[in-house]
């Protein structure tokens, strides 16, 4: 036995192409095909203009103005418009997906895994400092972290585990985490890694859901396939994500590519490593590709642009409300000696973007959309403000995912006479879908370890008769240039007054009126009242907030719809372990002061203003006597 056992390569296949295979394959060719012919029907009605007169004796320079002028008169400015705008970026984005593909097939040819990569990575420079750990300036090198890693192999094979048997991790993050996953990889031992703020049922049913025969914990916490990450869990439990090898690797490489990072790059991670941004697109970067990456136990504001400083970071990590709780740090001397050129992740809000890179002087933000299991990433290559992603309007195809309409309300897809999806049109807001492809690694689904939960997220007939499509559950909308925004996620969106709300603008657009405060939104539904009423929970922990002083805020930027019926002022309010707010025990509880002691607030429309929630007033509201 070598120093690792041989574990699953980065590709599934095996053997020949299938006919399925060929036949995908056939299928997009045609659609580039009918792209092309698209893109080039008005140039051809042109230029068969421009031959008609020549031939019939007309100067070239009149030739092609007429041409011109056809092209124009038939809408083709529009098109030169978008090609003039959006070429460099489309054509940078294929770069990136073309490399990636490319080393994707060149390690599959090679049978190569994570754990193989790594070992490349190890012998170019074994001295190198690969992991830092914050809490106690704890330096491990590669070749300190590939012996940890294979001492951990030889101990679970020497106590009898084999490939595919699970092992649960249940400890915070630092370089030990890495250490026992990598070497469970290297003798095909698939880790389930266990968000450590669980507690009681959810974490019972985390550990059993994975079906570990075994659980690593740490002494802090006391009192085919590589490894599962589980979801967020922002709408009920989270579930398993499989996370295959090859998956890793494309995560990894797209960041490396996409943001233009480099083996001298030193970034900064603190999130937890039993999420995909943490642990695949953070700790991804030094087991592929030789970056050191600082790890921190747990996020601190008030500590982040010292570290930075610290440990000469070029490159940050953040997720969903971390570039929030910076901004609402006191200004400091720290945060603007870093040396920080990069900032990657996904959930910085528009409405906060600019403030944030111009406060700290970051020269990009690498903003993406994608989820751990989802085909249909997306990433914002030349920093558009606000923007999560593209796809390309000259080649959509070459890419193949789309916006399409569904039922705001259900989340059910909209489909035309012959049974497919309708796609949006520029600003028309719509669910995320991506073609799935099995032998592609880029657009493979390798669903959860349930079932159930991965069939879910399947639907057939999306792009025509017999494919098959992920959906990923958020709403987004596309620009005319293809520039793509986040707009709601499945089931946050909710309609009042006949109008749909996003929970998601009105929590950007609240939080900044509250100078960065944290803050969820929904939607309650009232006794006798069609459509469901917005609530918003807001962390008032010293008791100061004005509701009326707020409201006359909200009048100058949200419409009446969209202005919350109800307030509840709460010492803080819930965060998943990865910065997004939780609003499942708000919605809940709604609005009743029968069951809630913090205080609540209703938006009387005959006074103008909020005015306190009493159980008398919730009686009222109940019976239909007050005026919504």
């Amino acid at each position: 036995m070598d120093r690792w056992l041989k574990t699953e390569s980065l590709t599934s296949n095996r053997g020949v192409p299938s006919a399925e295979s060929s036949n995908n394959l056939q299928q997009e060719n045609a659609v580039v095909t009918l792209t092309l012919m698209h893109m080039f029907g008005v140039c051809t009605a042109s230029l068969s203009s421009l031959g008609l007169m020549r031939l019939l004796g007309v100067p070239w320079s009149w030739s092609l103005a007429a041409t011109l002028g056809v092209y124009v008169g038939s809408g083709g400015w529009r098109f030169l418009r978008i090609i003039l705008k959006t070429a460099l970026r489309d054509l940078f984005g294929l770069s990136v997906l073309l490399r990636v593909k490319y080393e994707l097939r060149e390690h599959q040819r090679a049978k190569n895994t994570i754990p193989k990569i790594f070992q490349d990575v190890v012998c170019k420079h074994p001295h190198k400092v690969a992991l830092i750990y914050e809490a106690n300036d704890e330096k491990w090198t590669f070749q300190q972290l590939d012996e940890y890693s294979n001492a951990v192999a030889n101990f679970f094979y020497d106590q009898g585990f084999r490939l595919g048997d699970v092992i649960a991790i249940f400890m915070e993050s630092r370089p030990e985490f890495v250490g026992l996953w990598l070497g469970m990889a290297k003798v095909g031992i698939e880790a389930a890694l266990i968000n450590f703020n669980l507690r009681l049922d959810s974490l019972v049913y985390c550990v059993t859901t994975s079906g570990a025969k075994a659980v690593i914990f740490g002494g802090e916490l006391a009192a085919d396939r590589l490894f599962y990450i589980y979801t967020s869990g922002t709408t009920g439990m989270p579930k398993a994500a499989i996370v295959v090898h090859s998956r890793y690797y494309r995560i990894a490489a797209f960041g490396y590519y996409a943001y233009r990072m480099h083996p001298e790059d030193i970034l900064y991670n603190c999130l937890p490593l039993y999420h995909s941004a943490g642990n695949i697109m953070g700790v991804g970067q030094c087991l592929i590709y030789g970056l050191t990456v600082v790890i921190r136990k747990k996020f601190s504001a008030s500590h982040f642009w010292d570290d930075c400083i610290k440990y000469k970071c070029t490159i940050i990590q953040y997720i969903g409300e971390i570039c929030r709780y910076l901004l609402n740090q006191p200004v400091r001397e720290a945060e603007a000696q870093h040396h920080v050129r990069l900032a990657v992740g996904n959930g910085l809000r528009p409405t906060i973007w600019e403030d944030f890179t111009r406060r700290f002087r970051i020269k990009q933000i690498g903003e993406f959309y994608g989820a751990t299991e989802c085909n249909c990433s997306i990433a914002n290559l030349d920093g558009k403000v606000g923007a999560c992603g593209f796809n390309s309007r000259i080649l959509p195809s070459v890419y193949p995912i789309c916006l399409v309409k569904v039922n705001e309300d259900t989340m059910e897809l909209i489909r035309d006479s012959s049974g497919l999806c309708i796609p949006c049109s520029p600003g028309e807001p719509g669910l995320l879908v991506g073609r799935i492809n099995q032998q592609d690694p880029l657009r493979r689904f390798d669903g959860y370890v349930s079932e159930g939960a991965t069939n879910k997220k399947i639907a057939c007939n999306v792009f025509q008769k017999g494919d098959q499509a992920y959906l990923s559950g958020d709403v987004l909308v596309m620009d005319e240039l293809g520039y793509m925004y986040f707009k709601d996620r499945s089931g946050d969106t909710f309609r009042w007054r006949g109008e749909n709300v996003s929970t998601t603008e009105v929590e950007g657009i609240l939080s900044h009126i509250l100078s960065q405060t944290d803050v969820a939104v929904y939607g309650v539904e009232v006794p006798g009242v069609e459509g469901k009423a917005g609530m918003a929970s807001i962390a008032d922990p010293k008791a100061k907030l004005s509701p009326n002083a707020m409201y006359q805020e909200l009048q100058k930027v949200l419409p009446p719809y969209a202005r919350p019926v109800f307030l509840r002022l709460l010492p803080q309010v819930d965060t998943t372990g990865t910065f997004k707010i939780q609003k499942t025990r708000l919605q809940r509880e709604g609005f009743d002061p029968h069951q809630i002691s913090d205080r609540l607030y209703f938006l009387d429309l005959k006074l103008g203003k909020y005015v306190p929630l009493d159980e008398c007033l919730f009686e009222k509201i109940c019976a239909r006597k007050v005026t919504l």
